[in-house]
């Protein structure tokens, strides 16, 4: 600690790389003495390093000698079911390949500036190893688009508008599709249209659930209503179906994940609308709770712990320089049919 009560921050293995001009990766194998760096390189890092003074720590070493490995989860949310489901996934992972996981919580406000988020990455950065963001909001889209280009990483993001390069390392659930079985399911039921109660989107535009949505609508030549933006829980969803509740002719209502339809099927029933005898409900994820509505909740089932265990074995493929990593989709959606769902009111 100096005279002013301050502590010092330490120098970091980032530091010494960007002294160096190198990788931190190049860094930690001249700490450990591997064999695979130029002579050159390793006298220009170990000169970085007797100027800044570096002292090697627990997690340099274990970055580079691979004893002791870790891996940093940046996420804004740890209770929602995807983000829970996803992060469950990647311990799980992790646990089986004798990795460790940290957890970075992000600042989910959107008046975040670039360089708050910056500095939340470079800190979980400096942890070593790699990271895995989950991009399913603003906060984790900024964070993602500030990781440095050196530095091992895999996002969890909504389904892309369009296929991704390679040097997007992405994973997703197919929120398109999931949302177009939903929707032509209701639709095959008799009813004229489905109304929807969309989620938050990370990109602020239209989200691939909606646009799924959309699409099952258009081809059966179905009347589109504007959604309803509900936020990502029970609270969003009552405020929604108390809307749709006084409308007669919705007779179908789609919700952007359970917790919304939670909601809505609590504001059709203080209404006195019957589920599924007046309006039929369907959800989004197939949470735990879901079959133990009353009504059960017919809903579409994403495999986010699969989500969480594949966005670890892109990033351990690439810590362990034996796989390089790809954009991808992961699992196919499955709708799940439950009492929440029916003919419209004169067709059952």
């Amino acid at each position: 600690m100096n005279v002013t009560g301050h502590t010092r921050r330490s120098v970091s293995i980032r530091d010494v790389a960007t002294a160096a001009g190198v990788s931190y990766q190049t860094v930690s194998r001249v700490i450990n003495d591997h064999p695979s760096v130029k002579p050159s390189t390793r006298e220009r890092v170990l000169a970085a390093i007797d100027e800044l003074g570096f002292r090697r720590n627990s997690t340099a070493l274990a970055l580079a000698s691979g004893r002791s490995r870790a891996v940093t989860v940046l996420t804004s949310n740890t209770t929602h079911y995807g983000y829970a489901s996803v992060l469950q996934g990647i311990e799980e992972a992790a646990r089986a390949a004798s990795y460790t996981v940290g957890i970075g919580v992000l600042e989910s406000a959107d008046g975040a500036g670039e360089a708050e988020v910056a500095a939340q990455v470079q800190r979980s950065a400096d942890a070593g190893g790699g990271l895995i963001v989950i991009a399913y909001d603003p906060a984790g889209v900024r964070a993602l688009g500030a990781v440095p280009a050196d530095l091992p990483v895999v996002g969890v993001v909504e389904t892309p508008a369009s296929p991704p390069g390679d040097d997007r390392p992405w994973v997703w659930a197919d929120d398109r599709e999931a949302a177009y079985k939903a929707t032509r399911h209701l639709l095959s039921l008799g009813h004229r249209t489905v109304h929807y109660v969309a989620i938050p989107s990370s990109t602020r535009r239209t989200s691939a659930r909606t646009t799924g949505w959309q699409q099952a609508l258009k081809e059966a030549g179905a009347p589109q209503p504007r959604p309803l933006q509900g936020s990502w829980g029970p609270a969003g969803g009552h405020a929604a179906g108390l809307k749709l509740a006084g409308n007669p002719d919705v007779t179908a209502i789609l919700c952007g994940n359970d917790d919304l339809a939670l909601g809505v099927i609590r504001a059709l029933h203080e209404t006195g609308r019957a589920i599924p005898g007046d309006v039929s409900v369907a959800g989004f994820d197939d949470a735990p709770h879901s079959a133990y509505l009353t009504p059960s909740l017919t809903t579409v089932r994403l495999d986010f712990t699969g989500l969480g265990r594949s966005a670890f074995a892109l990033l351990h493929g690439v810590l362990e320089e034996s796989a390089q990593i790809a954009p991808h989709p992961v699992s196919v959606p499955e709708l799940i049919v439950r009492e929440s769902s029916g003919p419209p009111p004169g067709r059952g």
